[in-house]
């Protein structure tokens, strides 16, 4: 057994442990103050304390009154605990989960998760919470179920509801492989946990950074609805074929069908109409790195940083009269009832770095108008690639190392005077100056602007 499943067991099985840090605080706590307010009294002096027993004996109410009320707070803790132990297996009740995005407040898509639980009594003073497990036995901060559900035309509770916002460190998609919910006292002297047999899958949206705008035409033409200023070509010669008829150029005959069907047909040549519809939109996941390097913090922070570009991308030119059409380099089942650009969020999340379909192999210069790459793309594909474009191509380029800029000298300045950053973006900026992944990245993004800057294709940087 490793020391990582060592490590996650401890973690699962540690919540089952129903006392906290509070337990022993208050333990002290109230202890101290007994042996305060119960040692024996000072013999008389001359000059004597007349108020001395009286603010003792107030201090004696107020300390059990407290006691009191904290013992009821555990007492009902318990109870609602055993209560819904009892509902879980004679009902079946267990928490239920559904996720949604919200951006009503802003440009981001804050992923928000939404809790019920059926038929539980809340303690008195007390709190219900939860916990998921999810991927590589990950777990998320405890979420609390504070809102009341009623009856249709009742005043009674028919359920306990939470809506808690969730920040989890990559966008892409999660699998859930449990959870459990606590009962907590007032003070959080005691957790007592139940296991939730929750399963499941839900996902990080991107987030809209500032937009990215430029002129951008399509290259093919579907239908005759907008109206460009530069021809464009419509798909003919050597792909369609019709009918030899009447008055057709006997030139373009197609000899070998004759041959083979002693059918005459003839090529539909390519045509060039002042119409455009559709604007393909690429954006390549592929990374010419070292395998080992796929795993790392800085690919994920990276990986992360380009999607919220690749979609604040897509999101501004879909405001375009053009219909956009986002052609994916993977492969993912996305359910048909969601828009396109629900569905299109969700494809740039399960995106991953890949070495499987190259950018020569993936990108169409005839079609695409619009290409995304990286810093992690293939210098040589890349020359391969814009060999076969046109002015009329645009390429955004992702510097995926500027997630990491940042001021060294006061990163590490806040390190050592306030608390070391928490997430994991802010440890790897305070490490990115010594990191071996650092010189290569840079160097390769050196060198796409170099191919870039000579090439004929009009390119942003990002």
């Amino acid at each position: 057994m490793n020391w990582k499943k060592t490590k996650w067991q401890l973690r699962y099985y540690l919540q089952y442990f129903p006392f906290t840090v509070n337990t022993i605080l208050c333990a002290a706590a109230a202890i101290i103050a007994y042996k305060l307010l119960y040692r024996p009294l000072p013999k008389q002096t001359d000059d004597p304390a007349p108020f001395l027993p009286f603010i003792l004996l107030m201090a004696k109410m107020a300390f059990w009154f407290v006691a009191g009320i904290v013992f009821i707070s555990v007492l009902s803790t318990v109870g609602s605990w055993v209560y819904y132990l009892w509902l879980k297996r004679r009902k079946g009740v267990k928490l239920q989960l559904s996720f949604a995005t919200d951006s009503r407040n802003d440009r981001r898509h804050k992923l928000y998760l939404n809790a019920q639980l059926e038929g539980v009594h809340r303690p008195v003073l007390g709190f219900v919470k939860g916990r998921l497990f999810y991927d590589d036995h990950q777990m998320t901060e405890r979420f609390s179920l504070l809102s009341n559900k009623r009856k249709e035309k009742s005043l009674w509770r028919a359920a306990i509801t939470g809506r808690s916002r969730m920040n989890l460190p990559d966008i892409k998609e999660y699998e859930l492989k449990g959870g459990f919910i606590f009962f907590e006292d007032m003070l959080h002297l005691f957790s007592l946990a139940a296991v939730q047999p929750v399963s499941g899958h839900f996902y990080q949206p991107p987030v809209l950074k500032n937009e990215q705008d430029a002129d951008v035409f399509p290259k093919k033409t579907e239908s005759m609805d907008v109206r460009v200023e530069q021809l464009r070509r419509v798909e003919g010669e050597y792909l369609n074929y019709k009918d030899f008829e009447a008055g057709d150029d006997v030139r373009r005959i197609v000899w070998k069908v004759y041959a083979k069907n002693r059918e005459l047909v003839v090529r539909i040549p390519e045509l060039y109409e002042p119409y455009a519809s559709h604007l393909y939109f690429y954006a390549s996941f592929h990374a010419g790195v070292k395998s080992q390097w796929l795993g790392e913090g800085y690919m994920k922070e990276m990986l992360n940083y380009y999607k919220n570009n690749v979609w604040t991308i897509l999101d501004t030119l879909s405001k375009k009269e053009w219909e956009m059409r986002y052609v994916p380099d993977q492969s993912f089942k996305v359910p048909e009832d969601l828009s396109r650009a629900e569905k299109n969020s969700r494809i740039i999340s399960n995106s991953t770095w890949h070495k499987d379909t190259s950018l020569s192999q993936y990108y169409n210069a005839r079609h695409g108008a619009v290409l995304c790459i990286s810093s992690m793309t293939d210098t040589e594909e890349l020359r391969n690639v814009l060999e076969k474009c046109d002015a009329s191509t645009m390429i955004y380029f992702v510097k995926c190392s500027q997630v990491f800029r940042h001021f060294v000298a006061w990163n590490w300045l806040k390190r050592l005077m306030f608390l070391p950053p928490k997430d994991r973006l802010n440890k790897l900026r305070a490490r990115w100056v010594f990191s071996p992944i650092r010189y290569q990245v840079q160097k390769r993004e050196k060198e796409i602007e170099d191919i870039l800057n000579k090439s004929s294709v009009a390119w942003g940087k990002l």
